[in-house]
Order: C-alpha cells, then structure tokens, then sequence
C-alpha cells in the first residue's frame, strides 16, 4: 500500500471524515479494533485502519436530536459548529456498525447478534429505512457522548484524495465483538498496539502514517480507561503532512518538523515518514 502522490499536485478541498478508534481491555493488555480495507479500494487498498469514512448529509440530519445523545465536546474545536460536530459524531458511529458491526449505545444493550442484525436491516437493498428510523424503532439511542476526540488528520496537498478526519477513541460496548463487512472491509480482529506495530515492522501489514502514529501512541497506554483519559488533554489541532524530496525518495513531514510551515509540534512521535521500499516508514529529519 502507498498513497497516491505527486509533488505537482495543487491540492482539493479536504472532504470531512470521521474516524472511530474502539479499544477493550483484555489479559493481554489494551487491545484496538481493526479492519482490512478492500485490495480494490481507490483509497488506502489492502492498508489496516480503523472503522471510519466521510460525513454523509444524512449525518447532519437534524433527527439526530432525537436518537443520539448530545457529543462530548473537546477542548479544542474541531467542527464549525455544534451541528457539525454531533454529525462528525454520527458518521464516527454509523461507520463503526457498517464497517465493524460495533455501535455505542444508550437506553439498552446491544449484543453482538443483534448489532449484526441491525447492519444487515440498514444495508437491506431498496429498504429507504435509515440508521435514525432503526434506532427510534429499537428504543435505542446512538450514545456520541462515549466517543472522545483523539487527533485530527487532514490528508496532504499531495494525495489525490483529501480528507479532513477526525479521530475519536471509544471503548468498545460489552458484547459486541465486531465484524468486518466483507465489502468495504475483508478482514477484521483485535490486537494489541505492540502486535500491530510488530507486524507492521516484518512488513505483515500496512499502516498508512496517520494509523501508525495513532497505534505508536496507543501503545503506551495499558488499559483503555488510561488512554481515553490522556486523550482528552491531547492536541487536537489540524496534522497536515507536507510532500518533500528526501535523497532519492519521498518524505511526508509532519508539523514540527524543519521542513513543515508549521514549526510546532502537534503530535508526539518522529517528525516524518519516508517512503522506502512502498513503506512511510518513520524517522526523524536528516
């Protein structure tokens, strides 16, 4: 997997995105939970992400009052405005049950049988129900207040396609063991940040550079209660990485580094990765 860019590109709009990061406790330690994307996907082919996609106007329905708690709101904005930030939210939530099969719920449990079966009726070819309908039927509410912003990841200048994503961390509801949806995502499963990381260092899976770092930090974590309590103090401030030449090869650099505009920091870690061998691999600036 590499992202598709070119350093003559003049840069699109970034599209908005959510990003729903669900963690769960187990003997093993933190774990988080992960999907395949489709090899034919035009974005991000074959990479391991978490469950999240782009704001859909049915997100920002005002319905939404109705069927879904009111969202936490972060320290720091990260939407235009209340409206927006609860349909980020929405979409943060919606894409976890069509990717995952996974919904933060209020007003009752749901199993992990019963969140599959919710995604089958919302999935049903021609059946003009929406997620909303669903919910008001089931006499549950989409509970946004579980979600806690994490980072906010807006896609290069370079990349054909541009997303401005909003990372949120959740912990995962008590039951509900996700599932991939065998079309957008064509595998699925739990794994410690250290068993990711370790993969992705034999060259087992790909991570693209926003998935990495989120996994890197993660990693310091040893339960989800820890880290959705550090993530509320976290910057939350826009991480745009910059197309550079390095040597013979490419290299996305992050704010703070001494090749980006912006000379502070906004995310701990190396300050760039470097495209060696179809892998951002990170590292720091030569």
């Amino acid at each position: 997997m590499t992202l598709d860019v070119s350093l003559d590109r003049k840069g699109t709009t970034p599209t908005d995105a959510a990003t729903l990061i669900l963690l769960r406790d187990s003997a093993r330690g933190l774990e988080l939970f992960s999907v395949e994307r489709n090899k034919k996907s035009r974005f991000l082919g074959g990479a391991i992400v978490f469950p999240g996609g782009k704001l859909d106007d049915a997100d920002m329905s005002p319905l939404w009052t109705d069927v879904a708690t009111a969202p936490a709101v972060p320290h720091t904005p990260i939407s235009r405005d209340s409206d927006h930030l609860r349909g980020l939210s929405v979409a943060a939530c919606r894409e976890s049950l069509e990717e995952a099969a996974i919904l933060p719920v209020s007003g009752g449990a749901l199993s992990h049988v019963e969140a599959l079966a919710l995604r089958a009726q919302l999935g049903a070819a021609g059946s003009g129900i929406s997620l909303a309908d669903i919910l008001r039927t089931r006499k549950l509410r989409m509970d946004l207040a579980a979600l806690t912003s994490f980072s906010r990841w807006v896609t290069p200048v370079a990349e054909a396609r541009r997303f401005d994503a909003r990372f949120f961390l959740a912990l995962a509801p008590e039951g509900q063991e996700g599932a991939h949806d065998e079309s957008e995502t064509m595998a699925s499963f739990w794994a410690t940040p250290g068993e990711l990381l370790t993969r992705f260092e034999k060259r087992e899976v790909s991570l693209a550079p926003p998935t990495h770092r989120t996994v890197e930090i993660l990693a310091s974590f040893t339960s989800a209660a820890n880290a959705i309590r550090a993530a509320r103090d976290a910057c939350l401030m826009p991480i745009c990485p910059d197309l550079v030449r390095q040597g013979d090869t490419l290299a996305l650099v992050l704010p703070g580094d001494p090749e980006h505009p912006i000379k502070e920091a906004r995310i701990s870690g190396r300050s760039r990765y470097v495209l060696r061998n179809e892998q951002w691999l990170p590292e720091d600036a030569p």
